[in-house]
């Protein structure tokens, strides 16, 4: 069973999504190493490069690599422009990670994932003392506002349990409060620097409104995608990584939690989502796994142009149509239980009895006998909505009669039970999305590339030492 997300205090995206920290990023560490004499009599002598489209950095075929090979093996800290990332640091945020999946992590896979929350705190750094630089501190009592709403959301009425919640997992309230001041500095910064410089044209927005308008009835996919570049290089070991995701994922890992800390694609800040789209704007090799896919199936890696995907398919709809899954279906959930110890033959038996009897039941008011009939448990939802069930009883019941049942599912463990379909209320034509929507949804994707850029530009500017 792969989870779509993990708790909401690990996965929950604070801000809309063209405010969200880039949580994936490549910095480049430097260090230096002491070349013994002998290595450096025996090293190969490298063949001049050229640069080229395939090796734009002109690295020459043959090299020696002096000193550690592998550039995990180090101490996970940093000073960024004098803020000390502290082994602390990294320790409560991989505890947040770590807490959304089910899957045990192994020690291997651990030292990825620090290395890859001490570059997500070496962005956070930087945005909050860029922010601080432009005169545009973070309020506190915003942070502690926010940190209350979470704590609300993840315990209700007692949202004091949060910090006992934090604590038990290897993590602490100041952790969480230092990635919420990281998004509200990131969303200051967008909001002076770029936001009000992007502009959409009303014929960019009419013309993507005819677009959607010769594509109705045509179906699009909202995936989740963990992306990871690759060169010829280093695309084995891209391979092995995502192959130790897709284990993770598969296993019970939080698909939300490893694209936010992993992937390299612009979604990663919302957790893969890439929202609904048309499998024409995709790389041939994810159109043809989406297209084969169902709702909740994961696919990867697939090779793609630059690099590799996993993907998730969320969910998919038909362009400007009314979806069927929208309806609000009222049911009565008719359910038999078997006492330990019962035969198969027994629960057969007992089985075939309860579909005659509700083959004989004419409305929904006749279900209630079931209580005397058969000793079942009935129960009414009068406001589901069919998407909400499993894909195979939402085809059933979107093709039954008011009073007509699905047929018995379920097994002698859990139960065996039919749903009744007691009333339906379709939905109203409400897919077509204005001008307005349409231009936000523009301006957002323009901020996000800007918003990439000028996270990069941050980076370069900053003064980083590895520990």
């Amino acid at each position: 069973m792969i989870k779509e997300s993990g708790l909401k205090i690990v996965t929950l995206n604070v801000f809309s999504k063209n405010f969200g920290s880039a949580l994936v990023a490549g910095l480049l560490g430097s260090a230096a190493f002491a070349v013994s004499p002998v290595l450096a009599q025996t090293a190969a002598t490298p063949t001049a490069a050229v640069p080229t489209s395939a090796n734009p950095l002109g690295i020459p075929d043959n090299f020696t690599i002096f000193g550690s090979d592998n550039p995990d093996d180090r101490s996970a800290t940093a000073v960024v422009n004098g803020y000390v990332v502290t082994g602390t640091d990294i320790d409560q945020r991989v505890a947040l990670v770590t807490n959304a999946s089910d899957a045990e992590v192994s020690d291997q896979e651990l030292q990825r994932l620090r290395v890859q929350v001490l570059r997500n705190l070496i962005d956070e750094t930087i945005k909050i003392q860029a922010a601080r630089a432009q005169e545009l501190p973070v309020d506190r009592a915003q942070v502690e506002q926010t940190y209350q709403q979470l704590a609300a959301q993840n315990f209700g009425q007692n949202p004091e349990r949060m910090d006992e919640y934090l604590a038990s997992i290897g993590s602490s309230p100041n952790a969480l409060k230092r990635q919420i001041e990281g998004e509200l500095a990131w969303e200051n910064l967008l909001r002076r620097n770029i936001t009000p410089f992007v502009n959409v044209s009303a014929e960019e927005v009419n013309e993507v409104l005819r677009r959607l308008e010769e594509s109705r009835g045509t179906e699009e996919y909202r995936l989740g995608e963990i992306y990871m570049n690759a060169t010829i290089e280093n695309r084995d070991a891209v391979i092995q990584n995502m192959q130790r995701i897709m284990q993770q994922l598969e296993q019970g890992g939080s698909f939300v939690a490893y694209a936010r800390q992993f992937s390299e694609a612009t979604t990663a800040v919302v957790g893969g989502d890439t929202g609904f789209l048309r499998l024409e704007t995709l790389p041939t090799a994810m159109a043809d796994a989406a297209r084969q896919m169902s709702t909740g199936q994961l696919v990867g890696p697939l090779e793609i142009p630059g690099g590799f995907t996993i993907i998730y398919l969320i969910d998919k709809q038909q362009v400007l149509g009314v979806d069927p899954r929208d309806a609000l279906l009222s049911l009565k959930q008719i359910s038999i239980a078997f006492d330990p110890g019962t035969t198969e033959e027994e629960a057969n038996g007992r089985i075939e009895q309860f579909a005659n009897f509700v083959g004989t039941l004419r409305s929904c008011s006749d279900a209630d006998s079931a209580r005397t009939v058969l000793n079942a448990t009935v129960v009414a939802n009068d406001q589901i909505q069919a998407r909400q069930l499993p894909d195979q009883l939402q085809n059933i019941l979107l093709n039954l009669q008011v009073g007509q049942a699905t047929p018995p599912f379920g097994g002698v463990e859990d139960g065996v039970r039919v749903l009744m379909l007691c009333g339906r209320d379709d939905p109203e034509d409400t897919s077509a999305p204005t001008f307005d929507s349409v231009m936000r949804s523009i301006e957002e994707e323009r901020i996000n590339k800007r918003a990439q850029r000028y996270l990069r530009d941050l980076r370069n500017d900053a003064y980083i030492q590895y520990n």
